[in-house]
């Protein structure tokens, strides 16, 4: 099978998830309670989890072993001022998005590196679409919980997620075609997405999952963590 058309299937497939995560959010009975509310914050942190090895272990050990220490800071303070701004002001139209924007900046950094790296090592262009996918399910999950609270219908979330899908075969290609050997560009991108992802953990994410009296929603973010750092020993 041609490169490009493994590097398509994996990456959507990587993408989908994130629509099964939110077709699981559209279906879901859960009596309302406390179990139910542990449940959803506790997926809300392993989201959050997932976030932070994405930021630890797969953008900025990248940008920091290829970038200068000026342009690192440059690029990973440029992505976090922009989605603060951005994030002021969807606050003030009253709009939520902090979860699917961190979806993206999550998303499509990696499926370019994915793009970038897979002629010349295609097991790790294996692993990270797995890791990929795996991250992706929990994120599309709450971005779809938090999208319906902002007022947008249902059908019209999971028709989103399904074309944002698509952007992640747009992404490796994009790596494959155009940024393999470009290390420094691959590199700046990866760390202005972790600047932004980092930002909105702890503005929107890590808030969300904090319960009053009740201590287990957090070892969701642990178990995240933890998938996303043996993801990355499984590719190194």
């Amino acid at each position: 099978m041609q490169q490009e058309v493994v590097i398509i299937l994996i990456t959507w497939a990587a993408g989908v998830t994130a629509l099964l995560g939110g077709f699981v959010a559209r279906i879901e009975t859960f009596k309302e309670g406390v179990a139910k509310q542990e449940f959803v914050h506790g997926i809300i942190a392993f989201g959050g989890g997932a976030l932070l090895a994405a930021v630890a272990f797969a953008l900025t050990p990248h940008a920091m072993a290829a970038l200068s220490p000026l342009t690192l800071a440059l690029s990973f303070c440029a992505g976090a001022l922009l989605f603060f701004a951005l994030d002021g002001y969807l606050a003030k139209r009253g709009g939520a998005f902090s979860q699917f924007l961190a979806m993206l900046m999550d998303f499509v950094p990696e499926a370019i590196s994915l793009g970038a790296i897979f002629t010349h090592n295609r097991k790790m262009g294996l692993v990270l679409a797995a890791f990929i996918g795996l991250q992706n399910f929990p994120e599309g999950f709450n971005a779809f919980r938090e999208l319906k609270k902002s007022g947008v219908r249902a059908g019209t979330i999971l028709w989103v997620f399904l074309g944002v899908s698509f952007l992640g075969p747009l992404a490796a290609l994009t790596g494959y075609y155009f940024l393999q050997g470009q290390e420094q560009i691959t590199a700046i991108i990866m760390s202005f997405a972790a600047g932004g992802i980092l930002y909105l953990i702890f503005q929107d994410i890590a808030p969300q999952a904090v319960m009053r009296r009740h201590w287990s929603p957090p070892l969701g973010a642990v178990l995240g963590f933890l998938i996303g750092m043996l993801g990355t020993a499984a590719i190194s």
